[in-house]
């Protein structure tokens, strides 16, 4: 199914506009997540994804233990070479830079199942950290991802909403990230305003175990690990 647009209230807005990204009732807040169909096993040692951008490339290491569905979610669409060639398409300094849902022509890409929401895992966005993106609705996220720019504990849940779940931190390449976060913006495409006026596309995200680049499905592994890669986002 084609994604629902997945947007990360910005903190310095009035709260209650905050608010209005989750739901605004105890009984939806509260009510079961989405069954999930299972995805591929995934090697529990591939525990990093590296991110290969137009503007440098970065590493995020994954939280695994503490948000399982979130980052086998994710770990599934690294795999099947989903991310290559989409874009950031939303970049707000001081707040965060959100992507991978959307091409270098603006169509939102094809993804599966919403995940339920694990933002009570502990996690808080700090600077640094990656989250998994959605709707308004609490369990909408899918494939799309943000990175804070700065500690935004307003997207972590309390006990009367859910947040936003973090599901791993960059560990190289944040000084790519900050460049991203000053890239200039405005009316793209289908989006008023955030948006870069020079595409910032992904050309390739990859996993990593043992220091070596996991192979996509279907692809030879490697005869050797591939050289050092400038970090990013």
């Amino acid at each position: 199914m084609t994604q629902p647009r997945a947007t990360i209230r910005h903190p310095a807005q009035p709260r209650r506009a905050l608010l209005a990204a989750v739901a605004v009732t105890a009984a939806l807040l509260l009510g079961p997540a989405p069954a999930r169909a299972a995805v591929p096993d995934i090697d529990p040692a591939v525990r990093k994804v590296r991110i290969e951008t137009s503007q440098g490339s970065f590493v995020i290491l994954l939280e695994r233990d503490r948000a399982p569905l979130t980052t086998l979610n994710f770990l599934n669409y690294v795999k099947i070479g989903y991310y290559n060639g989409t874009i950031f398409h939303r970049v707000i300094s001081n707040f965060v830079i959100q992507g991978g849902g959307y091409d270098e022509k603006f169509a939102a890409k094809e993804v599966g199942g919403p995940v339920p929401n694990e933002s009570g895992n502990g996690l808080s966005n700090k600077r640094g950290t990656v989250g998994l993106a959605r709707g308004e609705l609490p369990h909408s996220g899918n494939a799309q991802f943000y990175v804070n720019l700065t500690d935004n504990d307003e997207l972590d849940p309390t006990p009367l909403r859910w947040g936003y779940a973090v599901f791993g931190r960059i560990i190289e390449g944040m000084d790519v990230v900050d460049r991203i976060g000053r890239t200039p913006t405005g009316p793209v495409g289908p989006w008023p305003k955030d948006a870069p006026l020079e595409s910032v596309v992904i050309k390739h995200a990859e996993m990593i175990s043992d220091g070596a680049a996991a192979s996509p499905a279907g692809a030879p592994a490697p005869a050797a690990p591939p050289p050092g890669k400038p970090p990013a986002k």
